[in-house]
């Protein structure tokens, strides 16, 4: 074996992932969660990793920046500048975020309300691309970057309900969804009933099943089959009723078809 070859999961040079490199990513991921900041037996405690191992981990992700060490003798590690600056090179890369970086301050303008672009990832999530805060909003709270489960959020829903049986197991193994809240939609039937409803009305609605006292409506952007892409907007509970939840769908199904349309005639697929 050469010098730099790595066994595989399974022993074999080549096949399976490289161990040191899975163990790399999954300190990244864990830091990427909150609280972002882990001591070291937090992270032997997430990870599972051997203890001298992870040392030496830590050390070259600290001298490579891609983690910050602790800041004092109770402190922990942190996501570093590297990452923030891998992370933001997927959106640089992007061609459909500038259009729907314009549909999302568009649709703010018109409703008044916080506005995301998110995408499907293959994991069942949605991470999100862009924010654009209300006018009125008393914090701005960005969730770019921001991966959610996409049974609990409209931007999802609106997915989801393109998506077969088949397809829907594969995001979703398993009949119970792990709860974000009280309120989250607790299992597969729950969700297929929502996700029918979703197809039905051709936008999808949640309140408060990933933050509680919000209410959020989602619409997908058919400019790839199936679609990736979804509009949302987000408003606060006491403010959702049911003629302004319409009056921000309408306007959600108008800037998703507008944006979907200029990128295929952009040539973006």
């Amino acid at each position: 074996m050469g010098e730099h070859e790595e066994n595989g999961a399974d022993g074999e040079p080549g096949r399976g992932p490289v161990k040191s490199a899975e163990r790399t990513v999954r300190i990244l991921q864990a830091l990427a969660q909150p609280p972002y900041v882990l001591s070291v037996a937090q992270l032997q405690e997430r990870t599972g990793y051997p203890r001298s191992s992870l040392h030496a981990l830590l050390r070259t992700l600290v001298d490579l920046r891609w983690i910050e060490p602790p800041a004092g003798p109770t402190g922990g590690y942190g996501i570093g500048s590297q990452a923030l600056l891998t992370g933001t090179a997927y959106l640089d890369r992007d061609p459909a975020l500038p259009f729907a970086l314009a549909a999302v301050e568009a649709v703010r303008d018109e409703t008044r309300c916080t506005t995301h672009v998110a995408r499907l990832d293959p994991t069942g999530n949605v991470v999100y691309l862009a924010t654009r805060e209300a006018p009125d909003a008393h914090r701005a709270h960005s969730r770019v970057g921001r991966f959610l489960p996409a049974y609990a959020t409209a931007l999802g829903k609106a997915l989801l309900a393109e998506r077969s049986a088949g397809e829907l197991d594969a995001l979703l193994p398993g009949a119970d969804l792990p709860p974000l809240t009280p309120d989250t939609v607790p299992d597969r039937p729950s969700l297929d009933a929502e996700l029918d409803e979703v197809r039905r009305r051709g936008w999808a609605v949640e309140r408060g099943q990933n933050l509680p006292g919000t209410v959020c409506v989602g619409v997908r952007v058919e400019y790839r089959i199936p679609a990736t892409d979804a509009l949302s907007c987000s408003l606060p509970a006491d403010l959702a009723t049911d003629a302004e939840v319409e009056r921000v769908a309408g306007v959600l199904v108008r800037a998703a078809g507008r944006l979907a349309t200029d990128l295929r005639e952009a040539g973006i697929r």
